[in-house]
């Protein structure tokens, strides 16, 4: 089994400072093998602010992956969004802007969907596609195969459509092909557990989609603060939220699902 947490914009130069420890504290307790953080490590994309957010990370225990996010190019600075849009996150964060991580149990694949050319979408393009296709397809199909983004490819209830990554629909063709299991993003603030069948009709394909809230922000957009921690067991998957109570993060909800060699059925619910 692996365990995975799954973190999303921290956005700190606009952090709840209170929620910091007790966030590293509960992280280190679950003793993760892996830390996911989908984008949206800073509010501008300024330099202390990648410094905070890089000392953050490495108080984290297990091997932690990250991608950028919008909020992570920088706004103001129009040399900078547009010419070198990733130095400070390279500099600060980590050069590599698409990790991955695989195991006998688990490939874990990043994809960069952050653009200058726009202020808050994303988008995959064709080499991305193709770079994902290559590393996916040649993973077993004991190995259940995870992509994280900081823009989702597909949403929560009430979200207008052009909220998706752009070239979602190309991608997760791609996905389909090579039997992509679970699907990590950020960006909305928002939590929020489903699979893809009501939006993706492609043959008998159905991926799970796990969008995390802010982790740490102080625009939560009513939601509370939260995380989630996925718990892999193929071919079964328990996604747990934990939200900021006042005083620590504690389990809201949970639900179980298995893959059945035709997409994912939900097997339980666990409500706090």
């Amino acid at each position: 089994m692996r365990t995975i947490v799954h973190l999303s914009d921290l956005h700190f130069g606009r952090v709840d400072a209170r929620l910091l420890a007790p966030l590293r504290e509960r992280v280190q307790a679950l003793r993760p093998q892996l830390v996911v953080v989908s984008g949206d490590l800073t509010q501008r994309a300024k330099p202390a602010e990648f410094r905070d957010a890089r000392g953050y990370l490495d108080s984290l225990p297990g091997r932690v992956l990250v991608v950028p996010g919008n909020h992570d190019v920088p706004l103001y600075n129009v040399y900078q969004r547009f010419l070198r849009p990733l130095a400070k996150y390279r500099r600060y964060i980590c050069d590599e802007l698409q990790p991955t991580y695989v195991d006998e149990e688990i490939g874990v694949v990043g994809v960069n969907t952050a653009r200058s050319s726009v202020f808050k979408g994303g988008r995959i393009n064709e080499e991305q596609i193709e770079r994902a296709r290559e590393l996916l397809c040649r993973l077993p199909d004991r190995v259940t195969k995870i992509v994280f983004t900081h823009h989702p490819f597909d949403l929560p209830p009430g979200h207008d459509s052009r909220q998706l990554v752009g070239r979602a629909r190309k991608a997760m063709e791609m996905f389909a092909r090579c039997g992509a299991d679970i699907l990590l993003s950020g960006h909305l603030h928002e939590s929020h557990a489903a699979d893809t069948r009501l939006r993706y009709k492609i043959g008998d394909f159905v991926a799970l989609v796990v969008q995390a809230g802010t982790a740490t922000s102080t625009r939560g957009r009513g939601e509370a603060n939260s995380f989630n921690v996925l718990r892999i067991d193929h071919p079964r998957v328990r996604v747990e939220r934990l939200s900021w109570t006042g005083a620590d993060f504690a389990p809201q909800d949970a639900a179980a699902y298995e893959h059945t060699g035709q997409g994912w059925r939900k097997i339980g619910t666990d409500p706090n």
